[in-house]
């Protein structure tokens, strides 16, 4: 059960028999009474649609649409993130990348992190920015 503040003034109590006096056949606001009295809310898209359908009858007071709309606000939202699609980039092979490998290997045939990056970029890969700037540090320490 939740805690309100005033348990005899509840808003939606009242947006909801507003509504099933003005249509009683309503199966939707009916399934939304239920609900409401079981569990003591609803979620923001079933009160979303009961300010829908209660903006639409015109003996229900202005005022209490706008606390349904603030309780509607009010409310925690939950975003999803959006799948962000990750396509490769298939762009021609840094030469300069594939020239400071073959001259580090040359100088050092066994050096296992150039090693590493030769068969990244004969796999037709491309280094990251982190392995490109290490790539670079170790060109310059080896070979300049």
């Amino acid at each position: 059960m939740q805690h309100r503040i005033n348990p005899d003034i509840d808003i939606i109590a009242q947006v909801i028999a507003a509504v099933l006096t003005a249509k009683p056949d309503d199966g939707f606001c009916k399934s939304i009474q239920q609900q409401y009295f079981e569990r003591g809310s609803l979620s923001k898209k079933q009160l979303e649609g009961l300010l829908g359908k209660a903006q639409r009858i015109q003996k229900i007071a202005p005022a209490k649409i706008a606390t349904l709309e603030a309780i509607i606000k009010k409310k925690h939202v939950t975003q999803r993130s959006e799948a962000t699609i990750s396509a490769s980039i298939v762009t021609a092979k840094d030469e300069q990348v594939g020239q400071m490998v073959a001259a580090i290997l040359l100088k050092y045939p066994q050096h296992k992190r150039v090693l590493l990056f030769q068969s990244i970029f004969k796999k037709n890969n491309i280094l990251n920015p982190a392995e490109k700037a290490e790539l670079e540090r170790l060109y310059k320490l080896l070979i300049k």
